[in-house]
């Protein structure tokens, strides 16, 4: 549609979840990545740059808010696992992150954010519960379940750090096209996915089986 109606710069927001991906979110994001690569070949009008964000602190579906409830209620604050770590990104960060990608980005490039040192989600959690004046442990209650199926430990940015290149902008980063691929048989497998899902035709596992062709290291649990 950008294509069709002369939209000069498209930006896509992607995830850090779109490396090495576990997850139907993380696969998703990497083939709407791949098939952005595709149109990028296919005009030369319509500049397409994509950013990575990581978790975006206050946004809607962010664990902040979730663990605030919970501790409201007066408790448990569940908590996936010990040892679940994550990077973090203000509003701001990430608004900011899309302005300079615009600003900044050439065809075809994919923008990172530097975002320190990944959080413990436990470590978040009791920092939380003391702001509140209250003691983990005593007066909240911590309980830990178990990583859902296809979330990860951690989230990474890239495949390789080495395809991580620096921008005029310190705390932001541009990444290399991280694998070859043939754009016209991906575009292909895409319309075939496409088309057998709008006919109603396809099953859970045969999807399964597509987004795995799309995006080969893939990994679902």
């Amino acid at each position: 549609m950008a294509i069709k109606h002369k939209v000069k710069d498209f930006v896509l927001i992607s995830s850090d979840k779109a490396i090495n991906p576990s997850s139907v979110m993380g696969a998703t994001k990497r083939a709407t990545e791949k098939l952005m690569y595709f149109y990028t070949c296919q005009n030369n009008f319509t500049r397409f740059t994509g950013v990575r964000f990581g978790n975006v602190l206050a946004s809607n579906g962010s664990v902040v808010p979730v663990f605030e409830d919970q501790i409201k209620k007066g408790g448990p604050l569940i908590i996936t696992h010990p040892e679940m770590v994550r990077y973090f990104m203000s509003i701001e960060e990430a608004a900011q992150l899309i302005i300079q990608s615009w600003a900044l980005g050439k065809n075809g490039e994919i923008f990172v954010l530097d975002m320190g040192d990944p959080i413990k989600i436990k470590e978040l959690a009791y920092s939380l519960i003391k702001a509140y004046g209250l003691i983990p442990g005593k007066d909240i209650k911590i309980k830990f379940t178990k990583p859902r199926p296809g979330e990860k430990l951690f989230e990474e940015i890239s495949l390789n750090k080495k395809n991580i290149d620096k921008t005029l902008h310190s705390k932001i980063f541009v990444i290399k096209k991280e694998e070859e691929f043939d754009c016209g048989q991906f575009f292909q497998d895409i319309k075939e996915l496409e088309e057998s899902v709008l006919s109603g035709s396809i099953k859970k596992a045969e999807a399964l089986k597509c987004l795995k062709k799309l995006v080969p290291n893939f990994k679902h649990e």
